[in-house]
């Protein structure tokens, strides 16, 4: 069985918000609520590693800049 793709960091969080708004409605089953925040949490770290390496990436291009303005 073929593993799921990943979701880009904006459907993650177009997922989480939809979780989010389902767990407010107070006729939701505890099971569905337990079922709902397991999914919302590796929502959450999919958008939480997206944004990591986002970061990371940017840092390496300042540095990059940083060096290559030094230089000249």
């Amino acid at each position: 069985m073929a593993k799921k793709e990943r979701p880009s960091f904006e459907e993650a969080l177009e997922k989480l918000e939809k979780i989010v708004e389902k767990l407010s409605d107070e006729e939701i089953t505890l099971e569905k609520s337990v079922e709902l925040y397991e999914e919302g949490l590796k929502l959450s770290r999919i958008c939480s590693e997206t944004l990591e390496q986002a970061t990371l990436k940017i840092e390496q291009i300042e540095k990059s800049s940083k060096k290559d303005s030094d230089e000249a």
